[in-house]
């Protein structure tokens, strides 16, 4: 049985995240966000597969793991692994639609606050 990482602060996570790689319309917001949870966490890392990604959060190899502009075939087998091992996942503005807004923030389910609240600073609805 696999389960999310225990970790609950954000100074003691690592992170994973993905780059766009052909819709730069928010990439100033984005670049943004990096640079802050890159000094907030223990360690921003990209691997370029986020199925691999979710996976890694689902094992609490990641404590939490953000990108935007996936689609539906990318994240949403990870998804529900990532909820099966007892993380959370939500869009950038925190709601379920995640795979619609294709935006994606998984989670332990410990440090989502501290994450979302990151992001939402800098991806405003």
């Amino acid at each position: 049985m696999i389960t999310v990482s225990r970790r609950n602060s954000l100074a003691d996570s690592l992170l994973a995240t993905g780059f766009p790689y052909y819709k730069f319309d928010k990439l100033e917001q984005y670049l943004q966000l990096f640079a802050e949870l890159m000094q907030r966490c223990h360690g921003l890392r990209r691997i370029g597969s986020a199925a691999v990604d979710l996976a890694y959060v689902a094992c609490g190899r990641f404590d939490a793991f953000f990108e935007y502009n996936l689609n539906s075939w990318d994240i949403a087998a990870g998804a529900f692994i990532v909820q099966q091992a007892g993380g959370n996942i939500m869009n950038f503005s925190g709601g379920s639609e995640f795979i619609e807004q294709r935006e994606i923030l998984a989670t332990n389910s410990l440090i989502d606050e501290e994450v979302l609240e990151a992001i939402k600073r800098h991806f405003k609805s």
